[in-house]
């Protein structure tokens, strides 16, 4: 059962990366490998409350991901647009600095 579970978990996560960084294949290569990382680096992980917890913490990430990240897209005039979704309803929007912009460049 706790296979099943971690192997839920670990789509999920792949699935929220998958919705919020579609178009930004750089982001999306790096939290797959983000993912998969933190994954294999608790493969052998066997107390099931150690289990349970990181589990939680893959929910967690998810959610995180799902609702807090928001793709800022260069528009034809030079700046930069988002579109939230409504799972972003709520959340506090952050823009990010000109300088953040330059070094993601």
């Amino acid at each position: 059962m706790a296979r099943a579970e971690v192997l839920r978990a670990y789509r999920e996560v792949l699935r929220a990366t998958r919705k919020s960084f579609t178009g930004d294949t750089q982001m999306l290569k790096a939290s797959v490998i983000e993912a998969r990382s933190k994954f294999e680096e608790n493969r052998h992980v066997d107390s099931e409350s150690d289990i349970q917890r990181l589990l939680g913490d893959a929910r967690e990430a998810s959610q995180f991901i799902s609702t807090m990240i928001v793709q800022a897209r260069l528009n034809d005039r030079g700046g930069y647009e988002i579109r939230p979704r409504i799972e972003h309803a709520g959340a506090t929007l952050e823009m990010p600095t000109e300088e953040m912009l330059k070094k993601s460049a």
